[in-house]
């Protein structure tokens, strides 16, 4: 396996359990009524402060298996890879963009139009990171 690849399932795995966690605490406390705003802010810093840790650990351990791999250099593969998996999560942020921007002000409270905006962020990075170990696994073909 590739390490940009192995990169890409680490960051991947992080943000489904960290965001999975936010936003399954989001929908727990919006049964409720709406989140205090600060309440959401101290849960999506915390929970992003673990992400940051648990990537950089794991990234480390990595990094020191294959030395040789970590320290080269991205080849036209690597940044073809990145490109068209770049491309492809724009898409997707539009969409996100388009709904948070465009359509929910005129009906939502502004606590769902902020985590909405959040998840179109995670939606696209997902979408990044899955086309990313796609190309890997299923090989790259130009």
């Amino acid at each position: 396996m590739a390490f940009k690849e192995k990169l890409a399932w680490v960051t991947l795995g992080s943000m489904l359990i960290a965001y999975g966690a936010y936003f399954a605490k989001l929908a727990s406390a919006a049964r409720a009524g709406a989140p205090p705003m600060m309440n959401m802010l101290i849960w999506f810093a915390g929970i992003t402060i673990a992400q940051v840790i648990a990537i950089a650990i794991v990234t480390a351990v990595l990094a020191i298996l294959a030395q040789r791999e970590a320290n080269a250099p991205a080849d036209e593969r690597d940044r073809a890879i990145a490109r068209r998996a770049g491309n492809s999560a724009y898409y997707v942020l539009m969409v996100g963009v388009i709904l948070v921007g465009v359509v929910m002000p005129f009906s939502e409270p502004a606590w769902k139009i902020i985590n909405a905006a959040l998840l179109s962020l995670v939606a696209a990075e997902a979408v990044r990171y899955i086309l990313i170990i796609l190309s890997y696994r299923r090989g790259w073909h130009g």
